[in-house]
């Protein structure tokens, strides 16, 4: 509990991501989880301190009609974000990555988890690759 640490992964692709709605992103694989503080695609923070988190998502299939895609890095405290406008593509784009790196304060059962928010305008056909990953660990 005094270091606590996760890295996790999809287990498979999340595929077809809703449009007009905000999506968790699903983190089913844990490769390592010291402190057993991740679980249902959440990182809880055992103990209140500055945590280093950080996501990258490999994402695929984007729709050129849709507006913008956006990730959120959501805690309790805060939103960390990265955006995308699609409005300088003239047809669709196979493969784009979001890279969110952030120091956090949390407290103690502060959570944090990914999302993807995605307007209401293209087509539900964004997927989200096994190849994405979220991670953490206790700073100070």
């Amino acid at each position: 509990p005094s270091q606590p640490s996760f890295l996790a992964r999809p287990a498979s692709t999340q595929s077809n991501i809703p449009i007009n709605a905000s999506t968790t992103i699903v983190f089913g694989t844990e490769v390592f989880d010291r402190g057993t503080n991740f679980a249902s695609n959440t990182f809880t923070a055992p103990i209140q301190g500055l945590y280093q988190l950080s996501t990258s998502l490999y994402l695929q299939s984007f729709d050129h009609d849709t507006s913008y895609y956006q990730i959120n890095l959501q805690t309790s405290n805060r939103t960390y974000f990265a955006i995308t406008s699609m409005s300088g593509y003239d047809a669709d784009v196979q493969y784009l990555s979001f890279h969110i790196s952030a120091l956090a304060d949390m407290d103690a059962n502060d959570t944090a988890f990914v999302e993807i928010d995605i307007p209401n305008n293209g087509a539900a056909q964004l997927d989200n690759s096994t190849a994405s990953h979220f991670s953490g660990y206790l700073v100070a």
